[in-house]
């Protein structure tokens, strides 16, 4: 670099004094949506999900499964190099690379390396290339197939926009003795990667036209390191380049580093002759090796703006926060980025056209299976778009139906113009009919599904097989489809058992091996297995002895597994119907209900007996015995006085007359 560092320490000795945070006022970070003005990466050994254990020291090889996962396609090739941990090679190993849209080169010092990935890959001489990996649904059904596959697991880490990867083989007996993924492990012992920094922002001063870019458009580019009390990092080697081309407009960008008071920073920099200011210490390592002390920069997001606008520096074109790390990379690129840095102003509003295709890609309405495509929308996320009279799919007659709060749409994923032809998805448009006036616009906006690698289980009442439900009717034939899309080798897919499991009784086996067990279980001749998908059909009757409980609930379990013994289950719950129970009162049989009727019954009739009983034998006498009009005199005299003393005076009185 030699005369070229010289613009830079004049700089560092005047930038002094504190910046005004008001000056940061008007400029409010927003990320960066187009090409980013800086590749900025960092060195690390924490990983977002990772484990280790001692499960494969028994076994003939040691294990290690790399997951690599992208926010964004990245331009660089994944360099994967594989060292021992101490020394020499002591063990054959195994590497499970799965980085599906990336180009890796992977390079081991040690012989007798298999790998397994599905990456454009590029070997070495010592290694030897198995199959893919399956292409697993989920975390846990990677490492069950790899502890299936192998015994044992070494190491597992999920990765995040690698860079490069150092892995170290070696096992640990004191590990723990199954490898369960943590949040934000520590992999230090057997890994430490590079990893792409995405997450950058960027504004400019209200005042500021950075749309008509000059090269006298003064920039800047912030990098924060996180605050971190228990990090024992204490220097930090940045390496710095810039485009040859540029080096014209470099003096017009500065480079703010911020980080606490007893870091240093050790610079490398190639063809660049930009500004800088650093926190703490600094050293720039090709012209000397003599340590330098910084200032203290502002340890706040709007101090840092601030000082970039008191610098005369009107565009913050990156501001990065990342993790303290002992190796940054940061490339400035040769582009127009910095003219297009996001302003505070209200970015332009969507048309017509561009809304709904954002608002559904960010929704994802859309849900396959393994044979249908689900698509509900609800009308209240359509207010945006406003006027929306149907939807349809790419076969127009394949109309959503619509309420009044959602657009709802299924059907098979042979129907409605479906493609099949992207592996593990299905292809269609969804198509947004708006009334604008008296004319009907039509807005396309086409979708990936993502189908489920997983086995699925429908329960079906006849033998047509439609109309699924979860029902299960005793002593009644029921029909179950099991199936499951498999499109790298469908026919080493097996169906291997099931069985139903009820609480409190004793597990039915159904069928194993693709054979029926048990009484009243047969297999069934299904459709021919298309697109990769393979269907098992077979038919059952769930017998329960006369008198035996029936349970409210059942759980049918299945599994089906590839040659390799990976294995997919599946769990379906049903509940369970007795016919000869009444459709409301699931809690009484018809026996039941017929005693009770009948006890009912005679209850009434005994008590209306009872009744009568009691009614007739206390009754008037009057009414049982009327009085003879021959009575003696006296006896009439004696009834006259006793029942006559009710009657009229009139006719007391001709008496006695």
């Amino acid at each position: 670099m030699g005369p070229h560092a010289a613009p830079l320490l004049p700089l560092l000795l005047a930038l002094l004094g504190r910046p005004d945070a008001g000056r940061a006022e008007g400029c409010d970070l927003q990320p960066v949506t187009a090409e980013p003005p800086i590749t900025l990466s960092y060195a690390t050994s924490t990983v977002p999900r990772g484990c280790v254990s001692s499960s494969s020291v028994g076994t003939d090889r040691e294990l290690h499964v790399l997951s690599v996962k992208w926010s964004k396609v990245s331009a660089f090739p994944l360099n994967v190099f594989i060292t021992p941990r101490a020394g020499s090679c002591t063990k054959p190993a195994v590497l499970v690379l799965l980085c599906a849209r990336c180009l890796a080169t992977i390079t081991s010092s040690c012989p007798d390396l298999l790998v397994h990935t599905d990456a454009h890959h590029s070997l070495g001489t010592t290694m030897t290339l198995g199959p893919k990996p399956p292409m697993a649904t989920s975390e846990g059904q990677l490492l069950a197939w790899a502890r299936v596959t192998y015994g044992g697991i070494t190491s597992y880490s999920e990765l995040r926009d690698p860079r490069w990867v150092q892995l170290r083989l070696g096992e640990d007996a004191s590990s723990p003795p199954d490898c369960v993924p943590q949040e934000h492990f520590d992999a230090s012992l057997h890994l430490e990667t590079e990893v792409f920094f995405h997450g950058m922002k960027g504004c400019s001063r209200r005042d500021t036209q950075s749309t008509s870019y000059n090269p006298s458009t003064r920039v800047a580019h912030i990098i924060r390191l996180q605050p971190e009390p228990s990090s024992v990092v204490t220097e930090v080697n940045l390496s710095l380049s810039c485009p040859e081309r540029a080096a014209s407009n470099q003096s017009n960008q500065l480079l703010i580093l911020q980080s606490r008071a007893n870091l240093t920073w050790s610079l490398s920099v190639n063809n660049c002759h930009i500004q800088f200011m650093a926190s703490g210490n600094y050293r720039i390592a090709p012209v000397s090796s003599m340590v330098l002390t910084g200032e203290l920069l502002p340890d706040t997001e709007r101090g840092l703006i601030a000082k970039a606008f008191e610098k005369n520096y009107s565009i913050v074109a990156s501001y990065s926060v990342i993790p303290t790390s002992t190796r940054i990379s940061l490339e400035i690129q040769e582009h127009e980025a910095v003219r297009r840095v996001p302003t505070t102003p209200n970015p332009p509003a969507p048309t017509a056209y561009s809304l709904p295709s954002m608002l559904l890609l960010t929704l994802q309405p859309w849900k396959c299976t393994d044979d249908t495509m689900e698509i509900i929308i609800a009308r209240s996320h359509l207010e945006p778009i406003k006027d929306v009279v149907n939807i349809t799919l790419r076969d127009i007659s394949c109309q959503a139906e619509k309420n009044a709060t959602h657009f709802m749409l299924k059907t098979p994923l042979s129907h409605c113009g479906t493609s099949l032809e992207s592996r593990g998805h299905a292809n269609n448009e969804l198509i947004l009919n708006l009334a604008k006036g008296t004319v009907l616009q039509s807005v396309r906006v086409a979708f990936q599904c993502e189908i489920p690698r997983e086995l699925f289980l429908r329960l079906f009442p006849t033998a047509a097989f439609e109309a699924p439900q979860t029902e299960l009717e005793i002593n009644k034939e029921t029909f179950v489809q099991a199936s499951m899309r498999w499109e790298d080798h469908p026919a080493d897919l097996q169906l291997k058992e099931c069985w139903l499991v009820a609480p409190g009784r004793e597990p039915v086996l159904l069928l194993q091996g693709g054979e029926a067990r048990g009484a009243g279980v047969a297999m069934l001749e299904g459709p021919p297995s298309s697109r990769g998908r393979k269907i098992w059909r077979f038919r059952f009757t769930y017998a329960i002895p006369e008198g035996g409980r029936v349970p409210f609930s059942a759980t049918l379990k299945c599994k089906a597994g590839l040659q390799n013994n990976t294995i997919f289950e599946k769990v379906l719950e049903v509940t369970v119907k007795d016919g000869w129970r009444l459709p409301n009162n699931r809690g009484l049989g018809l026996a039941a209900v017929l005693g009770i009727t009948f006890g009912a019954f005679l209850i009434g009739a005994l008590l209306t007996a009872g009744l009568w009983y009691i009614y007739s034998h206390t009754r008037p006498i009057s009414k049982l015995q009327p009085v003879s009009s021959t009575a003696p005199a006296s006896e009439s005299s004696s009834t006259n006085h006793s029942i006559g003393s009710t009657q009229s005076t009139p006719c007391s009185t001709s008496s006695m007359a």
